[in-house]
């Protein structure tokens, strides 16, 4: 029976329904592909279309404090090949191979590969890209990118750092800093075929890539230079296997200088060992001896328990302490007021000072100096030292620590502890980076100097400073470091070596320190310099304040500090003037002079040195500033003048 029309028009209102509702699922599919998911589509499909290489980013350029490039990156050229495209890999590794420094063997291999990519040769020098570039060999292709170089090579070295080929940062600043200093790396974009492989007419581009923020620090090209070629020739000389220099300016807490020997050069870091690597300053502890002193003296003077005339039996250098004997080394002395002890270095009077603090009081101070902590310097692999709690220390502990054996510091720890009696009681923060610039050129992270705690008062760093001025004066044990021309505030410093086989002190192996500020009146820069064992002299005050007084005075001079004293008036130890003038530092002694009525010297052209000599020739009260030659004076060439007329000198380009 046929169907009638009412079961017909029923069937076709079915079959229209069903393809509207299959036309509506492909739609909704369609427009699901096509917007939901059409990022991530995308993506996939230019994943299989295309070949994606990261690349070297760019890192941030590292100054100094006076906008001198210490590491920066260069954009070189890096070879890479696809075999697919190669027709002979024999013939083209045989022709390749001198010029990438690979054997034939070697690079057959790896032209072979059933890659789309490999690298050949990565960050060439030019010369060695040209000639490559020479060949025109199909499957060679080029793309840029960046290595680190060090213009300054092994100056700052330690502080700085390296890194490896990534380029992630591996010593110094470019570990401590890598986060800001890593730019964002490009990608080498290429197409491919269906099968994976390169097509040889696509074009091969580099997209994004930024280049990472920039480091402005605190040290001083020039005398970070300083530091290290003078710390270099005494560690030389004295056949010593180290030594450091730590440079502060103490009213901040900047680091100018930070110096350690054995160095290295960054450009060349495989000719070197990992030990040549560490930054001494802040990684090695090592006993202060003597130069501990002054941290000892500065609380007993905070204490109100003596002053600089308190006399204080010495024992004819013989005292008996818990069972051990202390000794004083040289002149064997009775009493002593407190001011000798630091003058002459009295063991024993520095035992019986720390005995008047007693252990709990001179362990706050020696904490509070900032000894047994990390400083939180932006430095990697800081130490804190060694110091255990006061109740664990002995009768000898005690007497030990107030000399500075016992307890362990760094050249950082110990300088900044100096800085703080130079900055009138406040330990400030040492810091190396003064601010951080994004590669857009805007400063996003400024440091500024921070005050951590006041230790002693004004009145008693004042007092400190004064008592260690004596020790390079005449009859000091640091009188190897004076500079004509300043008074110079220091303590020298000589410690035993631990055995680390006995476990008790080397018979032979001492370090030697000289820490200073100057000018003393008002100080502009702390020294310390350390040599790790010296042979023959191991006396801090022969070996290490020599060098303080050169690094220090060319310092002085470089950063336009004017002398504080007459260089006529000022008296130096009859060992010091003759060493001075075998230098040609000085020209004649006091003594010679005096005379009236002379004329005034032409002093125009004459360099700072020359003045110097001529000021010693006059006898005149000269204060000079400025740097380079003399382009001023007062008085006038030829005027008449007396002995120690007052006279005005400036230097310039």
């Amino acid at each position: 029976m046929p169907p009638s029309a009412q079961s017909l028009r029923l069937r076709i209102r079915l079959v229209a329904g069903l393809f509207i509702g299959l036309f509506l699922v492909v739609a909704g599919r369609a427009g699901y592909l096509q917007v939901v998911l059409a990022e991530d589509l995308q993506a996939r499909a230019e994943q299989q279309q295309q070949r994606v290489v990261k690349l070297s980013a760019q890192r941030g350029t590292i100054y100094d404090r006076n906008g001198e490039e210490l590491a920066l990156s260069l954009e070189l050229k890096s070879l890479y090949a696809d075999p697919g495209q190669i027709e002979n890999p024999t013939a083209l590794a045989a022709a390749l191979a001198p010029l990438v420094e690979m054997s034939e063997k070697d690079l057959q291999r790896k032209l072979s590969e059933k890659k789309n990519f490999v690298w050949v040769a990565r960050l060439l020098p030019p010369e060695q890209a040209k000639k490559i570039a020479a060949l025109k060999r199909a499957g060679l292709n080029f793309v840029r990118e960046h290595k680190r170089y060090y213009p300054r090579g092994q100056i700052g070295a330690q502080v700085v750092g390296f890194t490896g080929l990534d380029p992630r940062g591996l010593e110094g600043l470019e570990l401590f800093y890598d986060a800001d200093l890593q730019g964002a790396p490009g990608l080498l974009i290429s197409a491919r075929d269906a099968r994976g492989r390169g097509m040889a007419t696509a074009e091969q581009s580099v997209r994004g890539g930024e280049a990472g923020a920039s480091l402005y620090l605190t040290i001083d090209r020039t005398l970070q230079y300083i530091a290290e070629k003078y710390l270099a020739q005494q560690v030389k000389s004295s056949q010593a296997v180290g030594g450091t220099v730590v440079m502060l300016d103490p009213k901040s807490g900047r680091v100018l200088a930070m110096a350690s020997v054995p160095n290295y050069n960054p450009n060349a870091i495989e000719r070197y060992q990992p030990t040549d690597w560490r930054n001494r300053a802040v990684t090695d502890a090592f006993e202060p001896g003597s130069t501990f002193k002054a941290f000892v003296v500065a609380a007993a003077l905070e204490e109100g328990l003596v002053n600089e005339k308190t006399r204080i039996d010495c024992e004819r250098g013989r005292f008996d302490v818990g069972g051990k004997v202390i000794r004083d080394h040289g002149k064997k002395h009775g009493l002593l007021s407190v001011s000798d002890i630091v003058k002459f270095s009295s063991n024993i009077g520095a035992a019986k000072l720390g005995k008047r603090l007693e252990r709990e009081k001179l362990y706050q101070y020696i904490r509070a100096f900032g000894f047994g902590a990390q400083t939180d310097i932006d430095l990697p692999g800081e130490s804190a030292g060694i110091l255990r709690p006061a109740d664990r220390w002995f009768e000898i502990d005690l007497a030990n620590i107030s000399f500075g054996q016992g307890i362990g510091v760094t050249s950082l720890q110990l300088a900044t502890a100096m800085a703080a009696i130079a900055n009138n009681g406040q330990l400030m923060k040492p810091y190396v980076v003064e601010k951080i610039v994004d590669g857009q050129g805007s400063v996003f992270s400024q440091a500024h100097p921070q005050v951590v705690r006041q230790v002693i008062s004004e009145k008693t760093a004042r007092r400190v400073r004064r008592m260690l001025t004596q020790v390079t004066e005449a009859g000091g044990t640091g009188t190897g470091a004076a500079i004509q021309g300043y008074r110079v505030a220091g303590k020298t410093g000589t410690a035993q070596k631990a055995d680390l086989v006995t476990g008790g002190y080397s018979i032979d192996k001492r370090t030697a320190s000289f820490i200073g500020m100057v000018p003393a009146e008002d100080p502009a820069i702390v020294v310390l310099v350390t040599i790790d064992e010296p042979q023959d002299v191991t006396y801090g005050g022969l070996v290490a304040a020599p060098a303080f007084s050169k690094i220090a005075e060319e310092s002085l001079r470089y950063l336009d500090v004017a002398p504080t004293l007459s260089l006529a008036r000022q008296a130096l130890p009859v060992e010091k003037v003759s060493s001075a003038i075998k230098r040609g530092r000085v020209a004649a002694t006091r003594d010679q002079a005096a005379g009236e009525n002379q004329r005034m010297p032409n002093f125009q052209g004459m360099s700072y040195r020359e003045v110097l000599q001529q000021m010693q020739r006059t006898g005149l009260n000269v204060r000079l500033s400025g740097s380079g030659q003399v382009v001023e004076q007062s008085p006038r060439a030829g005027e008449k003048i007396t002995y120690g007329t007052e006279v005005w000198v400036r230097l310039g380009a």
